[in-house]
């Protein structure tokens, strides 16, 4: 769990350096450095998305992830408890903090590094990819706080109950999980995060975190696929 502690201090710190200097820092260059962040989240859903390797998974993972999701209302729920805690902080904008924990929780959460990452820690021990994670989350936290205020702080809560409870999952099934199984999953969270890139340089109002089921349907449904395959061909 050290590799989750030191991402969350990290966001934290992130966050609060970006809150402080948040009126020193022209908007002109925050709305630029959120278009930077936008565009590089964009070619990382690309990347991790390229490790699929069965199309099929990816179709059905997301349908039913996503179905699941909106009948769930996952996203609708994020925002209830985002404006819930942010009403506790007096001057802040609670949409514009609601807006930036979704993103803040999705950009630290969904993705390669978070999920092969958490195996690394589950598995082995090695935290080497969840610190290196870290030290792209603090400047990632302090461009969105600079932005979105204390919603992004509040994200760090989110980070250690999520990438912990990867970590303990994987260190109980982590050698049961194939690499088509990780690849599958990676590429699911990584069409998520495209999804958010694009949110984030406004294209986009996609509610990305429905799609988050579909991280989890996708292993599931690998096995039951590639064996399908093999008995048709």
């Amino acid at each position: 769990m050290l590799g989750v502690l030191i991402n969350c201090i990290t966001v934290i710190i992130g966050s609060i350096v970006g809150m402080i200097f948040k009126n020193l820092i022209p908007k002109r260059l925050t709305d630029g450095i959120m278009v930077a962040i936008g565009l590089c989240t964009i070619y990382i859903g690309i990347d991790g998305a390229l490790k699929g390797d069965n199309t099929l998974v990816l179709i059905l993972s997301m349908a039913i992830g996503t179905a699941i999701g909106f009948l769930l209302d996952i996203d609708g729920k994020i925002n209830k408890f985002a404006d819930f805690a942010t009403r506790r902080f007096k001057g802040n904008d609670t949409s514009s903090a609601s807006e930036g924990f979704v993103t803040a929780c999705l950009i630290f959460c969904v993705g390669a590094m978070t999920l092969v990452g958490s195996i690394q820690a589950g598995v082995s021990g090695d935290n080497t990819m969840l610190i290196t994670k870290a030290m792209l989350d603090l400047v990632s936290s302090l461009a969105l706080a600079s932005t979105f205020g204390v919603g992004v702080l509040l994200s760090s809560a989110f980070v250690f109950v999520f990438q912990g409870a990867l970590v303990l999952i994987a260190s109980f099934a982590g050698d049961f999980l194939s690499v088509s199984m990780q690849n599958e999953m990676i590429c699911a969270g990584s069409v998520m995060i495209i999804g958010l890139g694009l949110n984030i340089i406004g294209v986009t109002k996609i509610k990305v975190a429905n799609f988050i089921p579909a991280m989890f349907i996708a292993p599931a449904i690998t096995p039951l696929l590639n064996k399908f395959i093999e008995i048709i061909m």
